[in-house]
């Protein structure tokens, strides 16, 4: 008895389903840091920069008050204006999230604590008269830690000094010709960090 010719045909593949689109949560650290800034921002906004003045901004306060040593921190979440905060959110989820896959979520925020403190400590300590509030330092830390990549023992990467001298060298000068240079001191701090942190991280790694 002839096979059935339609017990013969081979089985078809099952097409393999097709990927759905889901939106991920992919760099917790920067997110809820633009969070944070954005939720700090319309806080300060509405109340007509009181809140911002009271834990968003750094400045000369008595040591026996326990938001001095907190404003050290948080300052970097307070923004001036919707257009400061833009700028600076601008910056941050774009390098943001590349830094964090490759440094991890405990450095990134490392960094971004390091440098409040240290942009906090400098402008408590030599410019007693002037508040200081945004993320402008840890935008320039940022982006010198994304041009620090694949450090090697004995070597300097070339896209490290070109940045170095475009956006620090513009601190320094903006701050010798600008009479705001108390932010560009805090920029300049926060680069620091970031290459100080880039070139460590990358030592460690070699």
């Amino acid at each position: 008895m002839a096979d059935d010719p339609l017990q013969m045909q081979p089985e078809q593949p099952t097409p393999a389903p097709r990927p759905r689109w889901h939106i991920t949560f992919n760099a917790p650290v920067v997110l809820i840091f633009s969070g944070l800034c954005v939720a700090a921002t319309i806080l300060g906004q509405t109340s007509g920069g009181a809140i911002t003045q009271a834990f968003f901004m750094t400045y000369r306060s008595p040591l026996s008050d326990p938001l001095t040593y907190l404003r050290l921190f948080t300052h970097v979440l307070g923004h001036g204006g919707w257009d400061h905060l833009v700028g600076n959110l601008s910056y941050i989820l774009l390098l943001g999230p590349l830094l964090e896959e490759k440094y991890g979520s405990r450095t990134l925020a490392l960094v971004i604590a390091v440098t409040a403190a240290i942009t906090g400590v400098i402008n408590y300590l030599l410019f007693p008269n002037v508040a200081l509030c945004g993320a402008s330092g840890v935008v320039l830390a940022f982006i010198i830690l994304s041009s620090v990549t694949s450090v090697r023992t004995g070597e300097i990467p070339l896209t490290f000094i070109l940045v170095a001298i475009i956006f620090l060298g513009q601190q320094i000068i903006q701050g010798v010709f600008v009479t705001d240079n108390v932010s560009n001191l805090s920029h300049f701090v926060g680069g620091v960090i970031g290459g100080a942190a880039g070139f460590g991280m990358g030592r460690n790694r070699a």
